[in-house]
């Protein structure tokens, strides 16, 4: 297999900008440390070691609870110039804070939230913010067939800012496809995808891989799938998978999370695979994909973690948030 000579780890603050997220063990991560001063100084402490690791891309979210916000708060703090930021409209962050609320987050795709959202996102983080992306885009929102909304995109394109797409759910390849034949004056709309793909659900693959050839850039997201890709899985239907890779793992003396990071970073289409690490311990393991990513036995891992990617998808849709 090809390696991906460039492609390189950026930050998610999926995990960092609010208090609960589904990853597996989340909880743990804040130790009840989770008023908003405390995760603000959180969030700036893991900025502050990603910088310092060489980790130059940070993507946030509207629903990443106050993620914008702290970013650019650090963002201020020191001159940093080579920062690529990114952020998504599409859902709105409901919790507000409180423990267990009813629901986290509510997905909105229509003008009058996109306008909302890119004043918003515009407020905090200004002439930062490179790539603009719509959320969790899917062929049932309709997102992709409303002219006002692509119209919209179209003019923050024409005035130098990057557009993209997030995906999610079993249909990526198909809503991909869709996307791409999305265009103004022979200029295609979408200059960026994020997809989920991992050990755990390739199916998105091919799709990715057409993306980039047509000269997109391809971020991966969910790279450790919520935590499954981590020793903290304790689910039964990934127990095979887990075990597999522990093995290969310990052969490399590192950890599972690092070579689970490490085969997304091996695809030659990828440019970025994001971490989710919501403490310094969890990003210097995610890290050490690095030393790993050229590893020859690392393409025939799939075939013995793979899933149906309707079965992924189910077990993801059952995480709690915690």
């Amino acid at each position: 297999m090809p390696s991906a000579v460039n492609a390189d780890i950026g930050l998610g603050l999926a995990a960092l900008g609010r208090p609960e997220y589904m990853n597996l063990g989340h909880a743990q991560d804040f130790a009840g440390a989770s008023s908003v001063e405390d995760m603000r100084r959180h969030c700036w402490q893991m900025l502050d070691l990603a910088w310092q690791a060489g980790i130059r891309h940070f993507d946030a979210a509207r629903s990443y609870g106050r993620a914008e916000e702290f970013l650019a708060g650090w963002l201020r703090s020191s001159d940093r110039p080579d920062v690529l930021v990114s952020s998504k409209w599409g859902y709105i962050y409901t919790a507000n804070w409180r423990p267990q609320p009813e629901r986290h987050e509510v997905k909105e795709h229509n003008i009058d939230n996109l306008r909302r959202q890119w004043n918003e996102s515009n407020a905090w983080l200004g002439p930062r913010l490179q790539l603009y992306q719509i959320h969790s885009a899917t062929l049932q929102s309709g997102v992709l067939e409303d002219r006002e909304i692509l119209g919209f995109l179209r003019g923050l394109q024409q005035n130098g800012l990057r557009i993209g797409l997030s995906l999610s759910g079993v249909e990526q390849s198909e809503t991909l496809r869709r996307a791409r034949q999305i265009a103004f004056d022979g200029r295609p709309l979408f200059d960026s995808v994020q997809a989920t793909y991992n050990l755990l659900e390739t199916s998105a693959g091919p799709a990715l891989a057409e993306a980039h050839a047509a000269g997109m850039q391809v971020i991966v997201k969910e790279g450790l799938a919520n935590g499954r890709l981590t020793s903290r899985n304790q689910l039964t239907e990934d127990q095979n998978a887990i075990e597999h890779l522990r093995a290969f793992a310990t052969e490399r003396e590192t950890g599972i999370d690092a070579i689970g990071l490490a085969y997304v970073l091996s695809q030659p289409w990828v440019d970025v695979a994001l971490s989710g690490a919501a403490t310094a311990m969890q990003l210097r393991s995610n890290l050490e994909a690095l030393q790993f990513r050229h590893d020859p036995e690392l393409g025939a891992l799939a075939s013995a973690t793979g899933q149906r990617a309707e079965q992924y998808w189910q077990t993801r849709a059952a995480l709690p948030w915690q």
